[in-house]
């Protein structure tokens, strides 16, 4: 569809046209904001991200003529947005990690080596579930870490939840060895 056939839809049935838009695009642009944010962002951040993108998207092709595929301007409005609210999330950390309560908190008698120490282990996890390669680690970390069904996730990957499990299975298997060649035991 070009931008010309969206405005011309749009102002036939508006309701019906971006409806298929977004059903037709959903998983993509989820896609690239989930590819760009992963591990930064919450579910509901991603998902705020991709409502923000067909907001803009809508509101642009209703008043374009264009007459471009869509698919290209919606993937460089969803990469936009995504590192737009990379931004603002990193920018919110900052802010919080100023925080005086967490001062107060490690002063309180918080066992800093045993916090130090968690944290470099989240840090090789991820570093080895991304290392699993796609979709293994999109399905490890919407499995454990958002705690999805396989049948959500196989419904996000165009999926079935067999694969989903037994890829999940596999993969578990190689972060394990992984993560047993770096000294861990789980």
């Amino acid at each position: 569809m070009t931008g010309k056939q969206f405005s011309q839809a749009y102002a036939v049935d508006t309701e019906k046209t971006c409806r298929t838009v977004y059903e037709e695009y959903y998983k993509y642009v989820y896609t690239v904001i989930f590819s760009k944010l992963r591990g930064t962002a919450s579910v509901e951040d991603i998902e705020e991200c991709v409502s923000d993108v067909f907001a803009e998207v809508f509101f642009t092709l209703s008043k374009s003529g264009d007459e471009r595929d869509i698919k290209g301007f919606i993937s460089t409005v969803a990469g936009r947005r995504a590192i737009n609210r990379y931004h603002a999330l990193a920018r919110r950390q900052l802010r919080e990690d100023d925080d005086p309560e967490e001062l107060i908190s490690i002063a309180d008698g918080m066992n800093v080596e045993q916090q130090t120490e968690e944290e470099q282990m989240r840090t090789l996890l991820m570093k080895r579930i991304n290392e699993l390669g796609e979709p293994d680690s999109t399905i490890v970390t919407q499995r454990y870490y958002y705690d999805r069904t396989s049948a959500e996730i196989a419904k996000e990957l165009g999926m079935r939840p067999s694969a989903v499990r037994m890829r999940s299975a596999r993969a578990l298997k190689r972060l394990k060895k992984a993560l047993e060649k770096d000294g861990c035991t789980l």
